[in-house]
């Protein structure tokens, strides 16, 4: 049985009035229809919100910072936001009590726009109140236009393990056409003191973009494994609903243009040594991001921050939640120990799909096992859906382990879509 704790508006519209009660641990825990044998990995994501400027293709919880100062944020601010981080955190321990965190993502936004001194701060916190793995990962999206000499190594320093940055494209026309407060300079610059400062960082790389051809594309790509990244990611250009390219779209390459594209990626990224192991990542060995391994094989999150989302399991069910968009707000409900937005739990009927959305954008797949523990269910829920996508030729399998194959890669959509739930009969 589905039991809505809140219903989740559609991206857009108006946040409820009223807030959420504080967790009550004993809700979460009453029986229920899916029995969990044991609880997946739990990483931590936490949303820093603001930007230097808004770009027009972004669909994410991003606002410009209005208060700052030569690129940077107030530091009022900066002290007053880490305090409702905390505080969030805090309100929502009862639903993870004991539970070590794995991983670490600080994502926004621009959370480089945040002092080093204030992503200590952030840190020490989140150490003083939950217990980190011996190995975690903590992540730091940073962008080449909030870099300067040895703020990289600063926020190494300060516990972050990995940069994830966001160059996009190293030509000058394509970053202002995308509207990145960075040039080419820069973005090189950023990388090669990101090298310099880490063991370990990623690059993110769009394509498709307004006016991008094949060779266009190439060198993008060349210049990128020029330097060595341990992890590209590489993102499709999409025109998002309510943002400035879906009102005004600019001319992007057609559909054959872009999966020649993506081809050519994959071919480059590979003669360079970095293995595609997701739709959109490639790695060196060792250099996987587990943060996002941890989203793709149905793991758990808590996201704390101006809009974060996060997905906590229980004996008898999946909770998702999201926390109140607007900063402003956000900090107050957080100060009141009050920051979820919206919760609901996962449909049994919905779990098949949701698992499948993720873990079928792994090349390897997923082990059949893992699917019953992380949703509950027995594997005969997926049976017909299996049989099906195996006689399409869209996945392989044998007795413990399921994959897509190159066919199911380039259809992911169809494949995924085997899995959502079937229409109730209707009579007449």
């Amino acid at each position: 049985m589905n039991i809505p704790l809140h219903p989740v508006p559609a991206d857009g519209a108006a946040e409820p009035s009223a807030a959420l009660p504080p967790p009550d641990p004993r809700h979460y825990m009453r029986p229920g229809t899916l029995q969990l044998s044991a609880l997946p990995p739990l990483s931590l994501y936490v949303h820093l919100p603001w930007c230097l400027k808004k770009c027009p293709y972004c669909d994410f919880n991003s606002h410009e910072a209005r208060d700052g100062t030569n690129g940077r944020l107030d530091p009022a601010l900066e002290r007053r936001y880490v305090a409702a981080l905390m505080t969030d955190l805090e309100s929502t321990l009862p639903l993870v009590w004991g539970r070590p965190v794995h991983s670490i993502f600080i994502g926004g936004g621009t959370p480089s726009l945040f002092s080093p001194e204030a992503i200590d701060e952030l840190l020490a916190g989140i150490r003083a109140r939950v217990r980190l793995e011996a190995d975690c990962e903590i992540t730091l999206e940073a962008n080449p236009g909030t870099f300067e000499k040895n703020r990289f190594r600063a926020f190494r320093d300060a516990g972050v393990t990995r940069l994830s940055i966001g160059v996009q494209s190293f030509n000058d026309a394509h970053l202002k056409a995308l509207g990145r407060v960075h040039d080419r300079a820069q973005a090189l610059a950023a990388v090669e003191e990101a090298a310099s400062a880490f063991k370990t960082f990623n690059l993110d790389i769009m394509y498709a973009l307004p006016g991008q051809d094949l060779a266009m594309l190439e060198d993008d790509m060349r210049t990128a494994l020029a330097l060595s990244p341990p992890h590209i990611s590489i993102y499709h250009l999409t025109i998002e609903p309510n943002t400035y390219f879906a009102k005004f779209p600019p001319r992007i390459p057609e559909d054959d243009t872009a999966y020649a594209m993506l081809d050519r990626i994959t071919e480059l990224t590979g003669e360079a040594g970095l293995q595609r192991y997701e739709v959109s990542a490639y790695a060196r060995a060792g250099h996987r991001c587990w943060h996002n391994l941890n989203y793709w094989q149905f793991g758990d999150y808590l996201g704390i921050g101006a809009g974060a989302h996060g997905k906590l399991s229980f004996a008898h069910r999946v909770v998702r939640q999201v926390r109140y968009r607007d900063p402003q707000r956000y900090m107050q409900q957080a100060a009141a120990g009050q920051p979820v937005a919206q919760e609901t739990e996962v449909p049994r009927q919905d779990l098949p799909f949701e698992f499948m959305l993720n873990a079928l954008r792994l090349v390897d797949g997923f082990d059949l096992k893992t699917y019953s523990e992380r949703t509950g269910l027995a594997i005969t829920s997926i049976a017909r859906a299996l049989d099906t996508a195996e006689r399409q030729g869209l996945l392989e399998r044998d007795w413990v382990h399921a994959k897509p194959t190159v066919r199911g890669m380039d259809f992911l959509s169809d494949l995924q879509g085997l899995f959502l739930p079937e229409e109730p009969a209707r009579n007449g």
